[in-house]
């Protein structure tokens, strides 16, 4: 279930339990709701997919690595949702689980951090010491066979994602299975062998594809 959004007046947006005094995490004081995790959870679809898939129907214009005007997307938001504004966006963003959202450095720009279908460059590397040796990718059974041939492929995404743990990945694989395989990656293996991986949001990995080699039921 999604938790609504809270804002202290002295450490910004946070998350919490729906209840009638929330407080704030850091300091304690009263917290004021900003939105419902129903609202949260519908606003953060609609700009996930502004962001990753239909910038140009939304009526915004995304650079090569991805940005787009904050102020330009809050336009868009409130155009869609009468409930939503600029304040609502910043909250739904800042507090994403699973980090799928960047502000650029004057926190004037806004991009998507990973998952793309349109074509950008988010210029990101990481190290091997910012990787774990294995990493996890949830499916479809029905999959199975066609990966152990052909690897892991982007499909309908610039990239293919991959989950820190095995439960992201078989939560992960639950949107497209009742009982999603989880396969495990040799990670450390495909960046010995020239393989590049990044990091993307909290727990998200992306590269361009995984051969059959690294992977493992």
């Amino acid at each position: 279930m999604t938790e609504p959004v809270f804002r202290c007046p002295d450490h910004g947006f946070t998350t919490a339990p729906e209840k009638p005094n929330a407080k704030c995490p850091e300091c304690g004081a009263d917290a004021r709701k900003v939105v419902s995790g129903d609202r949260r959870r519908r606003l953060s679809k609609f700009v996930s997919g502004v962001l990753r898939h239909f910038p140009d129907d939304a009526g915004l214009e995304l650079d090569r690595g991805g940005w787009t005007d904050y102020d330009g997307l809050a336009r868009v938001v409130t155009n869609k949702y009468d409930w939503a504004d600029r304040e609502l966006l910043g909250a739904v963003a800042e507090t994403d689980p699973k980090g799928r959202f960047e502000f650029g450095d004057d926190a004037d720009r806004i991009r998507a951090a990973y998952g793309h279908s349109v074509d950008v460059n988010l210029g990101v590397t990481s190290t091997a010491d910012e990787l774990p040796d294995r990493l996890y990718h949830g499916t479809d059974p029905a999959n199975l066979a066609s990966i152990r041939t052909e690897g892991l492929k982007p499909m309908g995404r610039q990239q293919v994602h991959l989950s820190g743990t095995p439960e992201e990945a078989r939560e992960v694989g639950r949107r497209h299975a009742q009982n999603p395989v989880v396969l495990e990656i040799d990670a450390a293996a495909m960046l010995a062998d020239g393989v590049a991986i990044v990091k993307r949001g909290e727990s998200t990995y992306t590269c361009e594809a995984v051969p059959s080699e690294y992977l493992d039921v």
